[in-house]
């Protein structure tokens, strides 16, 4: 019984808030001091016309999450990193970590489903660039989903997860379990507030053991890149993953460092061809001052040569014209892996998708 009294106390703890939790319109909510909140309403940050009555108001909230999840929060543990009932993603700091107040972020949950149509009338994707990227997932090419954050790295996931085959098994590893992903066969893996330390890679290693045909990685930021590489080539091609960088060149460079940093004795060139030749597309994201998020190009990783890797832009975003096709045919294409009209890399080749 005790249970539904705490997850009372601390949504009616929430004070201000209340109002941007409800409001559909808001994706995130941002509390840096306990006057001074902002929102990201619709893509665009602003600052909230709400706050709390004084500092004891947001401490109150803080410490009502913090009994509602079990977690302490102290010097020596002065952060939590958590998931909402509702699938919201929570992330308080304090002090002495937090300098000047105690900090909350609430990256809201997806109400709805995402499907590319969302992506296409939101004008993330066109029919063209949908149709080329469900070829590519169908033909189990490896996708790198590489942008800022808020760009829309998770959410293009999700809709990429869309076109795996219902007979596929798939594993997905976060470190808190956000994504939304439209496979049957899933099995979801999360590391969570694990006391024990446990990372996405300890995750990645025991989900070779599950038997996938595909492993989603949320987010690659660490030890976890090399292992996700070597998945990726030893019979679990398709696989996919996000990174933040602000290039799709520049992810590629982000991931050779990750494996360095994570402790591979391997030289350079040896870690750079692992990546050419495992990687097969980079899906690069951003997202404009207005808010609006977009793919500005999409890349395909060729290979490697003495002044670093070969690419060649499939898809780039052109102002004024949107995202477009740049005549160049990647290569699972001409391998007669993908179902593609004749001049479907025109430039000027239209496709309009059905329902």
């Amino acid at each position: 019984m005790s249970t539904p009294r705490v997850v009372a106390d601390w949504k009616q703890e929430s004070g201000p808030l209340k109002t941007y939790l409800n409001d559909p319109n808001i994706s995130e909510i941002m509390v840096n001091r306990w006057d001074l909140i902002f929102i990201e309403r619709n893509g665009v940050i602003e600052v909230a016309e709400y706050k709390f009555h004084n500092a004891d108001g947001l401490n109150r909230f803080i410490q009502s999450l913090c009994a509602f999840m079990g977690w302490d929060l102290n010097r020596k543990s002065p952060y939590l990193d958590a998931r909402l009932p509702d699938g919201s993603r929570l992330n308080i700091v304090v002090p002495p970590v937090a300098f000047e107040s105690p900090a909350i972020t609430i990256r809201k949950a997806t109400v709805s489903n995402f499907n590319y149509q969302t992506l296409i009338k939101a004008g993330t994707f066109d029919d063209k660039l949908t149709y080329f990227l469900k070829q590519a997932v169908t033909c189990r090419q490896n996708i790198l989903i590489s942008g800022g954050t808020g760009s829309g790295k998770t959410t293009i996931l999700g809709v990429l997860s869309s076109f795996i085959n219902s007979k596929e098994r798939v594993v997905s590893i976060e470190d808190t379990a956000e994504m939304q992903i439209n496979v049957k066969n899933l099995v979801r893996l999360e590391t969570g507030m694990t006391e024990e330390g446990i990372r996405q890679s300890d995750l990645l290693r025991n989900a070779l053991r599950m038997r996938p045909d595909r492993i989603i990685i949320g987010e690659c930021r660490g030890a976890e890149a090399f292992d996700m590489l070597m998945a990726m080539n030893t019979g679990h091609e398709g696989s996919m993953t996000t990174i933040h960088a602000n290039s799709a060149t520049d992810a590629l460079r982000r991931l050779e460092a990750m494996i360095i940093r994570s402790g591979i004795e391997a030289p350079l060139e040896m870690i750079q061809h692992d990546i050419a030749s495992t990687i097969d597309f980079v899906i690069q994201t951003n997202r404009s001052t207005d808010g609006k998020r977009r793919v500005s190009e999409v890349l395909e990783v060729i290979g490697r040569n003495e002044s670093g890797y070969i690419t060649e832009s499939v898809f780039k975003y052109i102002d004024g014209m949107g995202i477009s096709s740049t005549a160049y045919v990647p290569k699972f294409v001409l391998d007669a892996k993908g179902k593609f009209p004749g001049q479907f890399f025109d430039a000027d080749y239209k496709v309009k998708l059905t329902a």
